[in-house]
């Protein structure tokens, strides 16, 4: 029997047992499901001084007695917080494996790391089956989340395993590894300057919201993402790349595109060289082109948001680099997706749905040549999987007209960020561009 919450603590602090089953009670109807044993099974680290609870910091106490316990109240607020999250289970994010990514280097004060420990766990034999049968030392749980439960798996050519979680739950995620690592830092801060000892009976919060992060340190908080102003504009990605603190610099960032979650990523434009922003995870994976490989693209319905719902945001941060916004274009993979997606939308056959109809098939963009070749470079606009015929090709667009539909569109869609591109503005760019990388490994990390 699981321990009962007792309300009207002097001291409001509840032990670990009773705080795992408070919150699985309080989160039973979240959009998110949560797991048993947040505070108690690994990789939860309450007698380290806090655990993770979505994306925030909870701080632990050992009260009278030596016992470890929680204050009750964050619990609650932890718990409302998950709540409030809406997801939906089709907008997903790819998490591996990647080939040829090099590996983060990890800290050993912020044990999360949990792309690490996921692929990990998926990799071995039987993969989350057989753990979920050891459980003994395995990662039940992550930040409170049951991740097991939203888990997709995808096989791509019948052989190939590609695992996928939803975008709010990588958002999620990625705020809980950003929250530890912000305490870890102050805890350490704190033992090397701090003379005297905080008296432990106090309870030490940190609250980092989904949409709001800020983390606190035992002694005070610490500073939040700072806003992205342009400080990178104009710099080679080549050059910032190797030199030395530029990943802590980034981390220091909040995602200029969405503007809530921490900075992990510096995204450049892979045509021009240039540093457009610092990103989270989730956006850098939304803005990748979806199935990628080294001429071809599947346009996946998450598009809606890049040329649709969050056009503004996303355009302004391509054309961040001067090389797409002198030319008033955007690079060849997400031309190509554009002129899919939107130019030539009223083109893809749709058939009888329940509540009206339903566009057919999977749309699909590939080219021949490149847009340094303007004139030999075409655009194929085809559905695969159609009823009315396979691989049905809906258009073929040359690249300059590709390029002058999008001219017209960003003028209509944009004002402001079509203003201050073009016409052919040159100064400082390279005389010539680089080539479109090949993505040889299938893995969709080259292009975009």
């Amino acid at each position: 029997m699981s321990e009962r919450v007792m309300p009207g603590r002097a001291d409001g602090l509840i032990t670990l047992g009773a705080a795992d089953a408070l919150w699985v009670d309080l989160t039973a109807d979240s959009a998110v499901p949560t797991a048993s044993g947040a505070f108690t099974r690994p990789p939860s680290h309450a007698r380290a001084g806090y655990v993770l609870l979505g994306g925030r910091v909870v701080a632990t106490v050992k009260a009278s007695g030596g016992q470890w316990s929680v204050p009750e109240g964050e619990v609650r607020r932890a718990a409302a917080e998950l709540n409030a999250v809406g997801m939906d289970r089709r907008d997903l994010v790819r998490i591996g494996p990647f080939g040829g990514v090099p590996r983060q280097a990890c800290d050993e004060e912020t044990p999360l790391r949990w792309r690490q420990r996921v692929t990990g766990e998926l990799r071995e034999p039987g993969g989350p089956e057989r753990a979920a049968r050891r459980d003994v030392g395995r990662p039940y749980h992550l930040a409170g989340i049951d991740w097991r439960r939203l888990l997709v798996e995808q096989t791509r050519d019948g052989t190939r395993r590609t695992w996928w979680l939803p975008r709010a739950v990588v958002r999620l995620l990625d705020a809980a590894e950003h929250a530890e690592t912000q305490w870890a830092r102050a805890a350490r801060t704190r033992r090397a300057g701090a003379a005297v000892a905080e008296p432990p009976s106090l309870p030490r919060q940190a609250r980092p919201a989904v949409g709001r992060r800020t983390a606190t340190s035992p002694e005070g908080p610490t500073a939040p993402p700072r806003p992205y102003s342009k400080e990178l504009e104009g710099q080679l990605y080549a050059v910032l790349s190797r030199q030395p603190g530029t990943s802590r610099r980034v981390a220091g960032w909040a995602c200029a595109v969405c503007r809530s979650a921490p900075a992990t990523v510096l995204d450049h434009c892979h045509e021009h060289g240039y540093v457009r922003a610092p990103l989270c995870q989730s956006c850098n994976t939304l803005e990748r082109p979806d199935h990628l490989y080294s001429n071809d693209i599947r346009v996946a319905n998450r598009y809606n948001r890049l040329f649709h719902t969050d056009t503004d945001d996303w355009l302004r941060h391509w054309h961040r680099c001067p090389g797409c916004r002198a030319r008033t274009t955007l690079p060849l993979p997400h031309l190509a997706a554009w002129t899919a997606h939107t130019a030539c939308r009223s083109l893809r056959p749709t058939h009888r749905a329940p509540r009206g109809r339903k566009p057919c098939g999977v749309l699909r963009v590939s080219w021949t040549g490149s847009q340094n070749a303007p004139r030999s470079c075409l655009l194929t606009v085809a559905v695969d999987g159609c009823p009315s015929g396979e691989h049905r090709v809906l258009a073929r667009v040359p690249y300059r007209e590709a390029a002058e539909r999008f001219r017209v569109w960003l003028a209509e869609t944009a004002p402001a960020v079509a203003a201050a591109a073009g016409p052919d503005r040159l100064d400082g760019l390279p005389a010539e561009p680089r080539p479109v990388i090949a993505d040889t490994d299938g893995d969709g990390l080259a292009l975009f």
